[in-house]
């Protein structure tokens, strides 16, 4: 069974901001040198048929879609973090000792697991989290995970809109990042955020 620090299961705006931000870590802190992360992704993000028209630095009309293949291939150009295609059906556990399962019988296991599965529906079995209304969206009927600032216990984060954030790819995409630094700062001890600069000559 293969195990990694953190799970991602889910591969929009979110997922895929919190893998590549966990990933670029490497190289930066010691703390993060033999990490190995994995998203767990499905068929649909409403990225998919977005129309991205006010998103900083990303070109006005670009299509939602285009821009999540983009992020994936980013993705996929860490060797620390892998994509995996599936559906969850349940996770279980705790910090330091979670198991998610997939509907074609693959278990794999995880320190961390981040959930970042969209205000849509949450069915994933196991976890004993608390779905509530969503707070910050235009539409009826969708749902978020109770939690506080992204965490709701140890180990187990939420990101992106079943977080609770706005239903804008900047804020999913932001909230994804946050959950990142705040899985590192745990383990550095104290406060990170993963930066790069340019070399000078």
């Amino acid at each position: 069974m293969e195990r990694y620090d953190v799970i991602i299961i889910g591969g929009g705006p979110a997922g895929l901001t919190c893998g590549i931000t966990l990933a670029s870590s490497k190289g930066k802190f010691d703390f993060a040198e033999n990490r190995k992360y994995l998203i767990i992704y499905g068929d649909y993000s409403d990225l998919d048929k977005a129309l991205l028209n006010n998103v900083p630095g990303i070109n006005k009309g670009t299509k939602g879609k285009d821009l999540l293949r983009q992020i994936r291939k980013q993705a996929e150009g860490f060797e620390n973090l892998k994509l995996k295609k599936g559906k969850v059906v349940k996770a279980e556990g705790e910090k330091g000792n979670f198991t998610v399962y997939l509907e074609n019988g693959e278990t794999y296991k995880a320190d961390y697991i981040v959930i970042a599965t969209g205000f849509h529906s949450f069915d994933i079995q196991g976890l004993n989290v608390e779905v509530i209304p969503h707070k910050k969206s235009p539409r009826q009927g969708k749902i978020m995970i109770k939690n506080e600032n992204g965490k709701v216990r140890e180990g187990l984060f939420v990101a992106g809109l079943v977080a609770g954030v706005p239903t804008m790819f900047a804020c999913a995409s932001g909230s994804g990042a946050e959950v990142a630094c705040d899985i590192l700062s745990e383990w550095a001890g104290k406060t990170v955020v993963v930066h790069d600069v340019p070399e000078t000559n």
